[in-house]
């Protein structure tokens, strides 16, 4: 498939002249700084939150790029995987025109997102087993589609997606292809940043919200080539990083090292859990997971959510979403947090016999 980005791309975007600020112009850290309107005397915490940051985030893309594997120009940071998501839209669906393809069950906030810029969506059902019914993405695509979503690991299923089926959709399509890696710490899967050069259309995205545990910072990540990099960073808000998130993120990086055990400890956690949900006689399935979660199939999954959080314990009920009738997501907790839920569901299994 031959890939044109300015096909896809809306056409008044690249006429579009960004904002250009004070730490566009001036990209040095040192200096006497009165081009920016700034408080000289420092902020009120007595921290140096009084100068804005750096627009590009130039620091941490630069760590990034050798964590990666990638260069820092095939790199985008939004608030959230969420910034990227609506960016990718703006760019490239004309509303009331263009559209979008979803594989429900999925992340829900493509469809909140596409609904706010009023793109139409097409929505492609996994399989039962919530794998990709390929032929049938393709089909639904049109002269309009401009974006597919994959979401793998999927959420709320927990399960990766087949390799093979992503790339022939990837490979077959002739608009964007965005793989939502949010999850992939936790899966055996390789990531798809691995083959960005081979497919220009490709976009993957990951975040530092679960692995690196740094969900109230809200930062995601957007990788692909470099010229959808570059409009991403045309249409975005000059300073959309803080520069205490991008501080943070930095002193995370530095510890990097340190993932590794994280996520061993959270999988080695996701099957204790796994094994005592599987003793539980109104479980009827636990679900494959490479993730940070479990979707668990119960008998009056409803009762039971509302049960725990009687007991002060949260999870999400999904029963209501298609192909999850009955199923409960349940977080990889500590130790001690999943013992307090298997504990509380102990004390449930004489209740549910009698209903």
């Amino acid at each position: 498939m031959d890939f044109e980005l300015e096909k896809i791309l809306r056409p008044h975007i690249l006429q579009i002249k960004p904002y250009s600020s004070a730490r566009d112009e001036y990209t040095g850290k040192v200096g006497v700084f009165l081009d920016a309107n700034e408080n000289p005397y420092g902020a009120l915490t007595g921290e140096a939150f009084n100068r804005y940051p750096d627009p590009y985030q130039t620091d941490i893309k630069d760590k990034l790029a050798q964590l990666k594997g990638l260069h820092g120009t095939q790199i985008f940071l939004g608030n959230g995987s969420d910034e990227a998501i609506d960016l990718l839209m703006r760019a490239f669906c004309v509303p009331g025109k263009d559209n979008i393809i979803l594989l429900p069950p999925t992340y829900g906030m493509y469809e909140v997102s596409a609904s706010i810029n009023e793109i139409a969506i097409k929505k492609v059902e996994l399989s039962e087993d919530f794998q990709l019914r390929t032929d049938a993405v393709l089909e639904a695509a049109d002269a309009f589609t401009k974006i597919i979503f994959i979401c793998s690991p999927n959420n709320p299923s927990g399960n990766k997606m087949d390799r093979e089926a992503i790339r022939k959709i990837i490979r077959s399509f002739h608009g964007l292809v965005v793989v939502d890696e949010a999850y992939i710490d936790f899966s055996d899967e390789p990531s798809f940043t691995n083959e960005l050069s081979a497919y220009p259309n490709l976009v993957v995205m990951q975040t530092f919200s679960k692995a690196w545990g740094l969900a109230s910072l809200r930062i995601g990540m957007a990788f692909a080539s470099d010229k959808i990099i570059r409009i991403l960073n045309l249409i975005k808000p000059p300073y959309n990083i803080s520069g205490l998130t991008q501080q943070k993120v930095l002193e995370s990086l530095a510890q990097a090292d340190k993932i590794e055990a994280i996520v061993k400890k959270i999988l080695t956690e996701r099957i204790y859990l796994e094994d005592e949900l599987d003793n539980l006689s109104f479980v009827l399935k636990i679900y494959p997971s490479h993730s940070n979660f479990l979707l668990v199939k119960m008998d009056h999954a409803r009762r039971i959510y509302e049960y725990l959080i009687h007991d002060m314990i949260i999870i999400r009920d999904r029963s209501k979403v298609i192909l999850c009738e009955d199923c409960l997501r349940i977080s990889v907790g500590t130790r001690e947090e999943n013992e307090q839920l298997i504990e509380s569901l102990k004390r449930y299994e004489p209740i549910i016999k009698n209903l």
